[in-house]
């Protein structure tokens, strides 16, 4: 068996995160090293590895995500100006867990490109 990911880690509350929203499918927590002034990382309780992993067929989950990461962004302050971002595969994922990047909070003239 593969060891867990460390976001699975953080669901079976085995390492502690800063808990932005919690349900039963997906958690969202702050990201411990931002990249901007608001950095939530939203992931599914189901370990998949990486986008693909998921059913392409499964609406649900793909219009859940989206749903989700549109009422945390308002949530947090940040849903009239954000930027959404998931990393796909292996090789380019650090953590081989899915999960989508929440990031918002600058100013126009400070955003990244």
């Amino acid at each position: 068996m593969s060891e867990k990911s460390i976001f699975s880690k953080i669901i079976a509350r085995e390492i502690p995160a800063t808990i932005e929203y919690e349900d039963d499918d997906f958690i969202a927590i702050r990201d411990i090293n931002p990249k901007a002034p608001q950095h939530v990382l939203l992931i599914p309780k189901t370990e998949y590895t990486t986008l693909e992993s998921v059913d392409f067929e499964d609406d649900a989950f793909h219009a859940r995500i989206l749903k989700l990461a549109r009422k945390i962004a308002r949530d947090i302050g940040i849903g009239d100006n954000y930027k959404l971002v998931m990393n796909v595969g292996t090789d380019i994922q650090e953590v081989h867990h899915i999960h989508l990047h929440i990031m918002g909070g600058w100013h126009k003239k400070e955003m990244p490109q």
